[in-house]
């Protein structure tokens, strides 16, 4: 595994774009916020079950990484993570693209949800300059 993956995760983390544990993990899966669960190698069947299913039914993607609790942990200034979730689109693609062979699957979603945003963040901005300056005829 490449250590750019694991930097794209302590980024999201510094961001405040990463929940990291069980419970927020679980959180922002039920609020649709999680874009991409990420789970460790070495983490427990139990584990990678809940992680299935904060995400069955939903467009959010599960992955379960080639590293272990504690290299996740350590890149976020922890002893060990078993499961983190990204909460932003292009940032979770971004780090789907670092692995060595990604589902094309998986990566097709988050392609598909990061030009979503950056649309709604492109007209968001237009409305705001339609409100201070009118809207061109």
């Amino acid at each position: 595994m490449d250590n750019r993956t694991l930097n794209y995760l302590a980024l999201a983390r510094k961001a405040g774009l990463a929940e990291l544990g069980e419970e927020p993990v679980g959180a922002a899966a039920r609020a649709g916020k999680a874009h991409l669960i990420l789970v460790a190698g070495d983490a427990s069947e139990h584990t990678w079950r809940r992680a299935k299913s904060f995400a069955a039914g939903t467009d959010q993607q599960v992955l379960r990484l080639a590293v272990t609790k504690e290299e996740m942990g350590f890149v976020i200034g922890r002893t060990s993570l078993a499961i983190a979730a990204i909460t932003d689109a292009s940032l979770a693609l971004a780090l789907v693209d670092t692995l060595e062979k990604p589902d094309p699957q998986v990566r097709q979603v988050l392609a598909d949800k990061a030009l979503k945003a950056r649309k709604h963040r492109q007209e968001a901005k237009a409305h705001q300059r339609n409100l201070r300056r009118g809207k061109k005829k």
